[in-house]
């Protein structure tokens, strides 16, 4: 959760409109932080096998193609 910055009417510096004097700081606001927890890695399962299923048809169709070559089916 994060914390809202301070009220415009109560943030010291500030001109009318909300803008700041040259040379000042802007107030402090509230912040987001980054990720509270680590993101988990993905698997490499589903590629693996998806790149032996399409190397299994490869040769299969290859192998199909080179028995009718060879008129032994």
């Amino acid at each position: 959760m994060t914390t809202p910055g301070p009220e415009p009417q109560d943030a010291p510096g500030l001109e009318p409109g909300g803008s700041v004097s040259p040379g000042d700081t802007p107030p402090d606001a509230g912040q987001t932080s980054g990720l509270s927890h680590p993101q988990p890695i993905p698997s490499r399962k589903p590629a693996v096998l998806a790149l032996v299923v399409i190397g299994i048809l490869v040769v299969g169709v290859a192998g199909f193609f080179v028995l009718r070559a060879l008129d032994l089916l």
